[in-house]
């Protein structure tokens, strides 16, 4: 190779990293001056938490949406769900825009937010403490909620640093620390308020990252055009075969990252704060708009994978989405883009749930057990801390050779089994007593716990059929749902026809006025 011919290559590579590192340079600068114009504002664990209950459809709508959809929707599932399903894999994505979006606002936002707001709730843990008068549900719901978006937190790293080791070149570790430092500093210095304006900014990264992408995707000479990609995946997918277990597999994908948000604190947490019953109305119509375009797009790019390779890559199924982008021929403008939306995406959901899981702990365990007549002003205080130790915890797990789609199966399953219908029917139902909210939420829990124990506690070759049950999280996960859902029901009525002491009701709580401090 001649000197000019390596001066000429070098500057192209140069130029490449220049674009992307630029454009993802001037992403965290924003972050930070996000977080550190917020500081200010968040004294109080009411600033922390719910901000001012003053937030708008648009940043309501694109916070939920964020929060939702994450590297991990579009590296760990997209990517293995293309893989496994072709073209049927976009069905995942309508059903997180119809039930995991659309009807999750219809069903809960109006009165959650007119419950939390009335009854001074900021976590769902005091929900569960103020509707059935228990301490111990609202412990085993903190332990519950903080142990398992740990890994929840760790599969969002682990899918973002996925893609900058292949397109950049990045060791995963320093991009760990990197995208740590970023959503720590918006969280810790900003709370809630940091994080519903660094939502909206993002959620419209996302939209105009997902919508490039496509189109850049379907035009590479892999796929070569809309019609004959379409032509061609629907070949590969025939081939495929899938027969009733294929689509039995499918089917509990959909529901479990669908419906699995009604149960998830992070998510729920989006409504706590919206302004009113007509803020509502319209977030639900943006919202919905948001998750088809981003999660139908996510899935779509996703079912295209068997059109860029005749087997897996060596690093398994995580590395699919990436080397996707990287084989795509894309402009280095594009590719900076994509890295930005997946950034975003990945910042917006850490936030989310750091937030969560640290004032859960904080608020509902270290202040109300340990130390009772802490100001508002030092729990605040305290909970940057914990949030600071969530990231370290999230950031070694994240470092486990478990894959993204398990962490994330295992964590939904759980949190999703525990505290869905308890939480969804409390909302709706006056008949639903303390025995029958513990029914449905240890039974939710201990039916999706088999994948979890599996994968961590029992070897390969101790028992016969482990590997396959621990590849089954969203199954168990969904059967988590169901069973939790006619236990919390049926436990519920059977202690009221039997006068236990656990079937007392709770008219408080559904009182239209008299708020209960």
């Amino acid at each position: 190779m001649s000197l000019k011919r390596k001066s000429d290559l070098g500057g192209v590579l140069l130029s490449k990293e220049l674009i992307i590192w630029s454009t993802i340079a001037v992403y965290i600068a924003v972050m930070l001056v996000i977080g550190l114009l917020n500081a200010r504002s968040t004294k109080s664990m009411a600033d922390f938490t719910v901000g001012g209950r003053n937030a708008g459809a648009w940043v309501s709508a694109l916070s939920y949406g964020t929060a939702y959809f994450s590297a991990v929707m579009f590296v760990g599932y997209a990517g293995a769900t293309g893989w496994a399903y072709g073209i049927w894999g976009v069905l995942v994505g309508i059903g997180n825009a119809v039930f995991g979006s659309l009807l999750a606002w219809l069903v809960l936002a109006r009165r959650t937010r007119e419950t939390t707001r009335r009854l001074h709730i900021k976590s769902m843990p005091q929900f569960f403490d103020k509707r059935f008068n228990s301490l111990g549900m609202k412990r085993f719901s903190v332990v519950i909620i903080f142990l398992f978006l740990l890994p929840y937190s760790a599969s969002v790293y682990k899918g973002l640093t996925s893609v900058c080791s292949v397109l950049l070149g990045i060791d995963e570790h320093i991009s760990m620390i990197v995208i740590a430092l970023v959503a720590g500093v918006v969280v810790v210095l900003g709370g809630y308020a940091a994080t519903l304006k660094a939502d909206f900014l993002q959620g419209i990264v996302m939209f105009l990252g997902v919508s490039a992408m496509i189109i850049a995707v379907v035009r590479s000479n892999q796929i070569g055009g809309l019609s004959v990609g379409l032509k061609a995946i629907s070949t590969e997918t025939a081939k495929l075969n899938l027969g009733v277990k294929e689509f039995v597999g499918l089917t509990a994908t959909v529901l479990m990252t669908s419906f699995g948000t009604w149960g998830l604190p992070q998510m729920v947490h989006k409504f706590y704060g919206i302004r009113d019953d007509y803020e509502v109305k319209r977030g639900t119509i943006i919202s919905t708009i948001f998750a088809l375009v981003i999660a139908g797009g996510g899935y779509f790019v996703g079912s295209f994978s068997r059109l860029f390779y005749q087997e897996l890559p060596a690093k398994g199924k995580d590395y699919l989405i990436p080397n996707m982008l990287s084989q795509a021929g894309l402009p280095n403008i594009l590719l900076g883009l994509i890295l930005v939306l997946l950034i975003s995406a990945s910042v917006s959901t850490l936030a989310a749930i750091t937030i969560t899981a640290s004032s859960t702990l904080t608020m509902d365990f270290i202040q109300a057990r340990l130390f009772p007549k802490m100001d508002s002003a030092k729990t605040a205080a305290i909970t940057k801390v914990v949030c600071g130790l969530f990231v370290v915890f999230s950031y070694i797990i994240a470092n486990s050779n478990t894959p993204i789609l398990d962490m994330m199966s295992y964590s939904w399953g759980i949190l999703s089994g525990s505290f869905l219908a308890p939480y969804m029917i409390s909302l709706y139902w006056k008949g639903i007593n303390r025995a029958g909210a513990w029914a449905g939420m240890t039974g939710g829990f201990a039916i999706a716990a088999p994948p979890v124990v599996c994968k961590l506690f029992i070897p390969d070759a101790a028992l016969p059929g482990v590997d396959k049950i621990a590849n089954l999280g969203p199954h168990f996960a969904c059967a988590a749902m169901l069973i939790s859902l006619l236990l919390c029901f049926g436990i519920s009525n059977l202690a009221k026809a039997r006068n236990w002491k656990s079937a007392a009701g709770n008219p408080a709580f559904y009182a239209e006025e008299s708020p209960v401090h």
